[in-house]
């Protein structure tokens, strides 16, 4: 399996772990201004991902890469923050800063050794 291929794949699993966070903010925890915030850069993650394997170039591609690390590393802000107003556990944090800070490695990897093609 080509390395975009399991970005794209962990990256729209994420997205499906986010929208179910989601839905467990707003319901369980009648958090509605945060909530949609971490919707929005989660699941913007794997839309760029998607938009990036569609890239016109190499640029684009690093392009739009460079902006889903960017969302990336938007989310991980909103979860922390939401662990640290006590909307969520260290428990329930920690799996989703785990699983971002895994596409953060995988991007910037991807980012990096594309550049370095480009160079070539």
């Amino acid at each position: 399996m080509r390395n975009d291929n399991i970005l794209k794949d962990k990256s729209y699993l994420f997205a499906i772990r986010i929208v179910n966070f989601y839905k467990f903010l707003k319901d369980e925890k009648q958090e509605f201004i945060l909530s949609k915030q971490v919707l929005r850069s989660g699941t913007s993650i794997g839309a760029m991902v998607e938009e990036a394997l569609q890239g016109e170039s190499k640029m684009d591609f690093i392009h739009k890469l460079s902006i889903a690390n960017k969302e990336a590393n938007e989310t991980r802000y909103w979860i922390r923050l939401l662990k640290d107003t006590d909307f969520i556990t260290n428990n329930e944090a920690e799996s989703l800063i785990l699983n971002v800070e895994e596409l953060i490695k995988l991007l910037v990897a991807i980012i990096k050794s594309t550049k370095a093609s480009i160079k070539k």
